[in-house]
């Protein structure tokens, strides 16, 4: 199968999260279920429940509350009889964490998703680390974290994460040549203020 130009594919998919919709996707299943629907394509709630060692029953109706606040939908060619294959109705959620400052439960929420994305980074390269002498020299050169301190204001904090994520959807939108040692990457782009002094 041939990988489309950066002409052949779609912008990104965004979806500017409301207060229904954060307080319904702070729930560590319904997060896994939206990101394996992202990055893996449609599929049914049972190879879902599978492939995250669940149960149906339960993948099912977080499916749903999901889907009640748009963030999932039923893939209508895919599904066939009683079985339903799900899909994500976005590919990018972005939220401002001052849009929820009048509802303590939307704040809360929100919270709870950026402990859960910095829980996930960490447990994406715990687990990278535990296999990469296993992995070709080329990958494990070219894996890795750094990190940086940068005298910034607001505007230009901003601004930095905005080139960033440019430069992010242009690698995403390059066409990867057939036979490449291609695997999917996470990248995190974070950007928080010093508290303290001390590190």
């Amino acid at each position: 199968m041939e990988s489309s130009s950066p002409d052949d594919r779609a912008a990104p998919r965004r979806v500017h999260l409301d207060n229904r919709q954060v307080r319904t996707l702070a729930h560590p299943l319904r997060m896994r279920l939206l990101g394996s629907l992202r990055i893996d394509g449609p599929a049914t709630a049972t190879a879902l429940a599978e492939k995250l060692a669940t149960n149906t029953g339960a993948t099912s109706y977080h499916l749903r509350q999901l889907a009640e606040v748009g963030l999932v939908s039923e893939d209508p060619d895919r599904g066939t009889g009683r079985q339903r294959w799900w899909q994500a109705e976005h590919d990018v959620s972005e939220f401002e964490s001052t849009g929820f400052d009048d509802d303590d439960d939307a704040r809360a929420a929100v919270q709870w998703i950026q402990a859960n994305q910095v829980r996930i980074m960490a447990d994406l390269a715990e687990r990278w680390m535990a296999v990469e002498h296993h992995q070709s020299p080329a990958w494990r050169d070219a894996a890795g974290m750094s990190d940086l301190a940068l005298p910034l204001d607001p505007a230009r904090l901003r601004a930095l994460t905005g080139e960033l994520w440019a430069v992010l959807m242009r690698y995403r939108d390059e066409a990867v040549a057939v036979g490449a040692d291609v695997k999917p990457v996470h990248v995190f782009v974070a950007g928080f203020p010093r508290t303290e002094e001390r590190w």
